[in-house]
C-alpha cells in the first residue's frame, strides 16, 4: 500500500490530463470505502489550520514562483489557501454542499494569480502539492485508525485525483482568461496612451507614466514616420501596422538577429507594443544591409540600434514613434534619419514620410505634424520622403491654398497651350532645375540637344514674363512647379 500512495505522489509532478468530476459523487468502492473517506476527511477539516500552515511552509521550499507573495503578504497567502482546502476538502465529504463554493474559490485563486504576476505553472503545482498533502493525510489518518481500513482508499483514489485535476483545469482556465484581459487591458492603456502623445493631447503629467509604461526615455529624441496607401491604391485599414519593412536596427534586433514580436496590437516597439498595441505584431521582412552613399556622395551611417517602433494606426494613415539617438544636449547622429529613409522598403505606391527629430516624448505631438507634412509631400504614386530634405516642398504642402494660388499665378500662362506643348515646357524646366541650371545635363536627361533646352525655357520666359536668370523669379517658379505636382487634385 505505501507503494501505491507513492506512486500517486510521484504523478503529481508529471502532467495530468483534465478529467471531469462527475455530477453526483461516484465510486467504485462500497458503502464502506466512502465511510472511511469520509471518516478520515472529517478528522482534515478539524485540523485545517494546522494543514495549511504545513502546505504554505511546503510552498515556500518547493515552488519558487509563491516565495515573493509569501514574504511580501504571508497571511494573504495563508488565508487564500486555507480557504481553498476548507472547500475542497468538504467536497470530499458533501460533494453536492461545496461543488460551487469549490469551484468559485478555484477561479478566484487562478484569476488573482495572473494579476499579480505568479506564472500559471507555479499556481497548478501548488494545487497538485495540495492534493498530494491532502491524500497524504487522508491515508495516514485512515491507517493511524485502522491499518486495515487503508486498502479501501485504493478504490476512491480515482475520484479523489480526477477531483484535482478537474481544479487544476479550472484554475487554468480562469488564469488564461485573467490574462487575456489583462493584456487587452495593458494594450488599450499603451493604444490610448500613444495616441494621447500623437495627438498632443497628453498631460504633461502623464508623460513620466507613459515613459515607464512604453519603455521610451522621456527625454529622448524622437522622429515619427507617417504611411499611406497612394491615393486610390488599395487602403490598409485594420491592420496593425502597413507592410512596411524598416531597417534592422529599428526592429529591435540584434544585428546578427531577425526581427522580433512585441505584446499587443502595436509593434513593439513595444511593441508594442506595441505590440502593442495589445497582440503585437513583428516587423515583417529581413534585416537590412547598410545603406549605399547618396546620389551626391554623402555616405549615410547606418542607424544605431534601438527600440523597435511603436506603431499607431489610424483610418487612413499609420503612425510609427522612431526612438533616435542622443538626448538633452546631444545632437545626435546626423545622418540617422536620412539612413533610416534610405533603408526604408516600401511596396509599390506606399507613401512614406518622415518628420524632423524632436526632443522629448512631451514633443511627440509635433512630430507627428511634421510626418503628415512629409506625407502630403510624398509624389501621388508613392515613396519615402524625408521632411529636412524637401523642406520647400513642405512649404508649399503646409498652405495648399496658397501654393495653388503662386501655381496658377506662375505657370497659368502655359494652359492655353496645347496640353502636349504644355508639358514638354514643364518637363525641361524641372530637368533644368534639377540639374542645377545647367542646360547641358538637363539635355542628357530629357535626349535632346542643350540649345533645344535654351530655346524651350526662352519660350517659357516669354509666355510667363519671368527671367529665370532673376533669383526670386527662380524661386517662385520652383516652388510654383513643387505645388503643381504635390497639389493635383
Amino acid at each position: 500500500m505505501p507503494q501505491v500512495v507513492r506512486s500517486r505522489i510521484a504523478v503529481l509532478h508529471g502532467a495530468h490530463p483534465a478529467a471531469p468530476l462527475p455530477r453526483s459523487f461516484r465510486s467504485l468502492a462500497d458503502r464502506a470505502a466512502v465511510e472511511v473517506l469520509h471518516r478520515a476527511a472529517r478528522v482534515l477539516v478539524a485540523s485545517l489550520p494546522v494543514l495549511t500552515d504545513r502546505l504554505v511552509e511546503a510552498l515556500y521550499e518547493q515552488e519558487p514562483g509563491y516565495r515573493a507573495a509569501i514574504d511580501s503578504d504571508r497571511a494573504e497567502v495563508w488565508q487564500e489557501v486555507h480557504h481553498s482546502l476548507r472547500h475542497n476538502v468538504g467536497s470530499l465529504i458533501q460533494p453536492r454542499e461545496f461543488r460551487d463554493a469549490a469551484h468559485r474559490t478555484s477561479r478566484w485563486i487562478g484569476e488573482i494569480r495572473a494579476e499579480q504576476g505568479v506564472p500559471l505553472d507555479a499556481v497548478l503545482h501548488a494545487f497538485r502539492m495540495g492534493g498530494a498533502m491532502v491524500w497524504q493525510d487522508l491515508v495516514d489518518e485512515t491507517a493511524r485508525r485502522d491499518p486495515d481500513d487503508v486498502r479501501l482508499l485504493v478504490h476512491v483514489a480515482a475520484d479523489v485525483w480526477n477531483f484535482v485535476d478537474e481544479h487544476c483545469g479550472i484554475v487554468a482556465d480562469a488564469y488564461r482568461q485573467a490574462e487575456r484581459r489583462l493584456s487587452w487591458r495593458r494594450e488599450n492603456q499603451q493604444r490610448l496612451m500613444v495616441a494621447a502623445l500623437l495627438d498632443g493631447t497628453a498631460r504633461i503629467a502623464d508623460v513620466c507614466e507613459a515613459a515607464a509604461m512604453l519603455g521610451l526615455p522621456e527625454q529622448g529624441r524622437y522622429a515619427v514616420l507617417a504611411v499611406a496607401s497612394a491615393p486610390g491604391g488599395p487602403q490598409q485599414q485594420g491592420l496593425a501596422r502597413p507592410p512596411l519593412n524598416l531597417p534592422a536596427a529599428l526592429s529591435g534586433a540584434a544585428p546578427d538577429e531577425g526581427p522580433h514580436a512585441a505584446p499587443g496590437g502595436q509593434t513593439r516597439l513595444g511593441g508594442p507594443s506595441h505590440a502593442a498595441p495589445g497582440g503585437q505584431t513583428p516587423p515583417d521582412g529581413p534585416p537590412h544591409a547598410a545603406p549605399s552613399p547618396e546620389p551626391g556622395g554623402r555616405p549615410h551611417s547606418a542607424p544605431s540600434t534601438a527600440p523597435a517602433p511603436l506603431w499607431h494606426t489610424g483610418p487612413d494613415t499609420a503612425f510609427a514613434i522612431l526612438r533616435l539617438t542622443g538626448g538633452p544636449g546631444d545632437p545626435g547622429d546626423p545622418d540617422e534619419l536620412p539612413a533610416i529613409a534610405d533603408a526604408l522598403d516600401a511596396p509599390a505606391g506606399t507613401r512614406a514620410g518622415i518628420g524632423s527629430a524632436v526632443d522629448g516624448l512631451a514633443a511627440l505631438g509635433d512630430a507627428r505634424r511634421l510626418a503628415e507634412t512629409a506625407l502630403r509631400a510624398c509624389p501621388a504614386s508613392g515613396g519615402t520622403v524625408l521632411l529636412d530634405e524637401h523642406l520647400p516642398d513642405a512649404l508649399v504642402v503646409s498652405s495648399p491654398a496658397l501654393g495653388s494660388a503662386l501655381a496658377d499665378r506662375v505657370l497659368g500662362p502655359l494652359d492655353r497651350l496645347d496640353p502636349s506643348d504644355r508639358d514638354v515646357i514643364l518637363e525641361t524646366l524641372t530637368a533644368w532645375l534639377d540639374a542645377d541650371g545647367s542646360a547641358q545635363r538637363a539635355g542628357a536627361r530629357l535626349y535632346c540637344h542643350r540649345n533645344t533646352v535654351l530655346n524651350r525655357l526662352r519660350r517659357f520666359e516669354q509666355l510667363t514674363g519671368r527671367c529665370l536668370t532673376r533669383p526670386r523669379d527662380a524661386v517662385e517658379v520652383s516652388l510654383a512647379l513643387a505645388a503643381r505636382r504635390l497639389l493635383v487634385g
